[in-house]
């Protein structure tokens, strides 16, 4: 099965925008908040009067997780006793956004990307998918509303599950919505620039 491919970047100003979420969702997980967040952005940088112009689509992806920095910035401050509306809905769109990556070793993904790079964790043995599966659901309990997401890059499922485990000792929720996002980014800019 090949997934299909990227319109050149120099392409993107002139696409309508379900276009560009179809582009988003192959480079990301589908995620409606992703596209609510991002397509402004986006349409900001494309514009013919926007002083900036986007060279590759690691120029793109680097836009993305500027932004999704900046919303995770936002939701951080989610935790003061009287959150603003603005800030809950900060925290609802990033969990949605980083709610959508797969778990790793899951059965099921939604983009080509994800399967490709989980591959070598869907072959693991029933014993060790049932350990990969217990570490998912302690790290999901640790951290309500996330899921573990890491740019998994060819490191074993040994590499992947110490670090599951480090994470979840280490017991920062602002820097797992962080690592998070920075993993997301590795692993997309790495198939952008297999499209530039």
């Amino acid at each position: 099965m090949s997934s299909p491919s990227l319109p050149a970047i120099s392409a993107l100003a002139t696409l309508p925008d379900k276009a560009i979420t179809g582009i988003l969702d192959l480079l990301f997980e589908p995620s409606i908040d992703l596209h609510s967040l991002t397509l402004p952005a986006i349409r900001s940088v494309c514009s013919v009067s926007a002083p900036t112009q986007l060279l590759s689509y690691n120029d793109l992806i680097d836009i993305i997780r500027t932004e999704l920095l900046a919303l995770q910035g936002q939701a951080a401050r989610h935790a003061e006793l009287s959150p603003s509306q603005a800030r809950l809905a900060a925290r609802s769109h990033l969990l949605g956004i980083l709610g959508a990556h797969p778990r790793l070793g899951a059965k099921r993904v939604e983009s080509a990307q994800s399967a490709a790079e989980q591959a070598q964790l869907q072959q693991a043995s029933v014993e060790e998918a049932d350990k990969l599966a217990a570490l998912n659901a302690e790290y999901e309990s640790s951290f309500p509303g996330l899921i573990y997401v890491v740019y998994v890059n060819g490191r074993s499922r040994e590499v992947i599950m110490r670090n599951i485990r480090d994470r979840i000792k280490r017991g920062d929720y602002g820097m797992e919505e962080i690592e998070a996002i920075e993993a997301m980014a590795a692993r997309t800019m790495a198939a952008g620039s297999q499209a530039d």
